[in-house]
């Protein structure tokens, strides 16, 4: 709705800037001069001893030196209340005595019949609560006894009860004059299918208003006595005045409360948010009997940027978080998230308080998960991830469920948090001192016996020059970083040695989806790393850096250094294992194995180089450099199958 021109002038004019703040603040008399309107009190949008919050009555304008906080009477209201800007302008209208401006004649008529209908349900809130206090109300009296609720909480939040009679509350309303087309448009009673008089939409419950974010009573939600009433909880029919899937119970209170700092719960029900708000967590709202909707979404998020979704402890609450994080994860902005406090089995936070009290509950909303680490709880909860189509499978939905977020720094650092996290979860699941076996995340191989170090068959592993390898490769994905999905499974598998190495593998997997890859890496490890990868010679003249620009050609030599590097692994540890095998295993299957591993290795290391005849053949024509063949005749001297014991088969 448009302001006609001069209205705010004229609202500004008539009200007192200090007027408006001082509802919200204690001037400090001694830098306060009230005669020339220079005002100033401790901030009350942060917490400060010291008076910093200067307003200016003169030029109707507040300023705070501590937090920056500034604006006029408008933005104050708007930020206090936690309303929007028609709403800010309509109570300070109605404190200036100010009309609002009606957009044309039927706006002004549809705005009386809405005052009207607001006047009906005051009417009908009154009257439940009447009926609470008289002897059919004792078993609701009783009940409500028995949860925690004192008169006090019943009067605080307007607690009533319907009688059981088909037309109690038509015949008390009729009775006061009101019309019949207002108490039906209001849905306090529905009409008879049999033409006779209209019946009660509520009998026999406990009543709860439901009030909207000005306070204002637009319908109700009433609780069953009879505990064979098909409907447990009944909330009002949709009305002129209530559209459920728009509103929140205890909208009001919880914004006035968390505009003075108490965090937002968003709990199930009507006692939940009671029992919270008499715990003394003031700001909590329910939705009304639906999951939460994006429109409710939309006000939890002017409330506070981080609302904490307070989770039964049962299938059904988690269920219902689920939903709400298909339903956020579009949604979702810098510094506009939710949170998720999960009770303890079988309960709710009605149940925890009654149990263990307000700190229980406060110790579980410290607690509260961030949104990625539900979704990867979602996805990985009760599941096995055994085979490489598992894991691909788990990739392909968590790459879905980011993909729906539009924020695309949010985006990136959700999948950096998942990485982590899929990183943590394969990791923790290897078997220690098992040997790698195929599968995507699995274990290291055999370490070298203590006993065989100094061999030469340890010291050829370690001439091999793996270690220049790796820096190619790593480097090559930092120059390159489009590659790293390409060969994310290869990267995660790989055991790079050192403990460098092994930082820029993980912080690349980290960072794959930045922006800018190089800059990630530094913030994240330093400068030196870098420095240190990209200072080898080795490096410097692989085809990744020389051709920076050709990301097929790097892409080749990626995945041919990763494949050599993979099968020198390989053969490593099928050496190493084959030592640990000699003792009491000399036979031709251990020489066997011990061929194919010089084969391997052999394999993996060739290059244009190996044509000048600088290696020889071994065994089952597999050929070695010298330094390799040393290594495995002694081995084979050891077990009694070298050159001076007698010939096998």
């Amino acid at each position: 709705m448009s302001l006609p021109p001069g209205f705010l002038d004229e609202l500004r004019t008539r009200l007192s800037l200090s007027d408006v703040v001082g509802r919200k603040v204690m001037w400090d008399s001694h830098k306060s001069n009230q005669a020339k309107g220079d005002m100033w009190a401790p901030c009350p949008f942060h917490q400060e001893k010291t008076a910093s919050f200067h307003v200016d009555d003169r030029k109707g304008y507040y300023y705070c030196f501590g937090c920056h906080a500034k604006g006029d009477a408008i933005t104050f209201v708007r930020e206090t209340e936690n309303v929007g800007f028609m709403e800010a302008v309509e109570i300070l209208a109605g404190e200036a005595g100010m009309q609002m401006p009606a957009s044309d004649p039927r706006a002004r008529e549809k705005a009386d019949r809405r005052t009207q209908l607001h006047e009906v349900m005051e009417l009908a809130v009154q009257f439940f609560r009447l009926q609470l206090q008289t002897g059919a109300g004792s078993p609701a009296r009783q009940y409500l006894a028995g949860r925690g609720l004192q008169d006090e909480a019943l009067a605080r939040w307007e607690i009533g009860y319907a009688p059981g009679g088909w037309q109690a509350l038509w015949d008390h309303l009729r009775g006061k004059s009101v019309d019949e087309d207002l108490i039906l448009a209001a849905g306090l009673a529905k009409p008879s299918n049999r033409g006779g008089k209209p019946y009660d939409t509520f009998r026999d419950r406990i009543m709860f208003p439901i009030r909207d974010a000005r306070g204002r009573a637009i319908a109700f939600g009433g609780r069953a006595m009879d505990p064979d009433d098909k409907a447990k909880y009944l909330n009002s029919p949709e009305t002129e005045l209530f559209d459920k899937g728009r509103s929140l119970y205890n909208h009001a209170r919880a914004r006035e409360a968390a505009g003075k700092g108490a965090p937002l719960i968003v709990a199930e029900g009507y006692m939940d948010v009671i029992a919270l708000s008499e715990a003394g967590f003031t700001a909590a709202v329910a939705p009304l009997g639906t999951a939460v909707t994006e429109h409710q979404l939309a006000h939890l998020w002017r409330i506070s940027p981080e609302p904490t979704i307070a989770l039964d402890g049962d299938r059904a609450g988690m269920a219902a978080a689920l939903r709400v994080i298909d339903l956020s994860l579009p949604l979702i902005e810098a510094g506009q998230s939710l949170r998720f406090a999960v009770m303890p089995p079988g309960q709710d936070p009605d149940d925890v308080i009654r149990a263990a009290g307000p700190p229980a509950i406060a110790k579980l909303l410290d607690e509260a998960k961030p949104m990625v680490q539900l979704l990867w709880q979602r996805e990985t909860e009760g599941k096995s991830f055994d085979s490489p189509e598992r894991k691909a499978a788990l990739d392909k939905d968590l790459r879905a469920a980011i993909g729906r977020i539009k924020d695309p720094s949010i985006r990136q650092h959700y999948g950096e948090e998942i990485r982590n996290l899929r990183w943590q979860l394969f990791r923790m699941a290897r078997p220690q001192g098992q040997g790698k076996r195929g599968g995507r995340f699995a274990p290291r191989g055999p370490a070298v016996l203590s006993s065989t170090k100094g061999s030469a068959l340890a010291a050829a592993d370690d001439q091999f020059p793996e270690a220049l390898r790796e820096a190619v490769i790593l480097a090559g994905f930092v120059t390159h970083p489009t590659l790293i999905t390409q060969f994310e499974g290869p990267l995660e598998v790989l055991d790079f040695t050192g403990a460098e190495h092994q930082r820029l593998q993980n912080a690349l997997l980290r960072h794959a989806e930045a922006d800018n890859l190089r800059a990630e890496l530094e913030a994240d490890l330093g400068t030196g790393p870098l420095e240190n990868l990209f200072a080898l010679r080795h490096v410097q003249i692989s085809p990744p850096q020389v051709s920076p620009q050709n990301t097929e050609k790097a892409a080749l030599c990626l995945g041919e250094e990763i494949q050599k590097l993979q099968a020198a692994r390989g053969s490593a540890r099928e050496v190493a294992e084959a030592v640990q095998d000699i003792d009491g295993l000399a036979d031709e299957g251990l020489t066997w194995r011990l061929s194919q591993a010089a084969e391997a290795r052999n394999s993996a290391g060739r290059s244009g180089n190996e044509e000048r005849g600088e290696f020889e053949v071994g065994p089952n024509g597999a050929r070695m450099d010298k330094e390799e063949r040393n290594a495995f005749d002694e081995l084979l001297n050891q077990i009694g199958f070298g050159q001076d014991a007698d010939k096998g088969p």
